[in-house]
């Protein structure tokens, strides 16, 4: 490795050295209240677009915590958080570009 490669590797790791259990159990508890408030709504009798709105939110809401505490994402380098949304946004992309394809089934039906 060279000299940028030891310097990056370092700060990175003098970053995770600052954040102790307490801050991983917050979010365990905060991910914990989310699926309690999901499971709640669960059973709850609401229009079917407006829960859905709700959990998707809440989704989205935890996995960005999972990904930014549990994965580490939140202490990588702005190149890496850049090169993994990117990605992500990619695949969500090519999700709606071919998600409508599998209506055809009802129009066409199995053959």
């Amino acid at each position: 490795m060279d000299r940028v490669q030891i310097a990056i590797a370092e700060r990175v790791a003098e970053q995770h050295r600052h954040h102790g259990k307490a801050q991983f159990f917050w979010v365990w508890g905060v991910l914990l209240v989310i699926t309690g408030i999901e499971v709640y709504l669960g059973y709850q009798n609401m229009e079917p677009v407006r829960m859905l709105s709700i959990l998707m939110a809440l989704s989205i809401v935890k996995a960005a915590l999972i990904i930014g505490y549990f994965m580490h994402m939140k202490f990588e380098l702005s190149r890496m958080k850049w090169i993994t949304m990117c990605s992500l946004v990619f695949c969500l992309a090519m999700m709606c570009v071919f998600f409508p394809d599998a209506f055809r089934i009802i129009k066409y039906g199995v053959r």
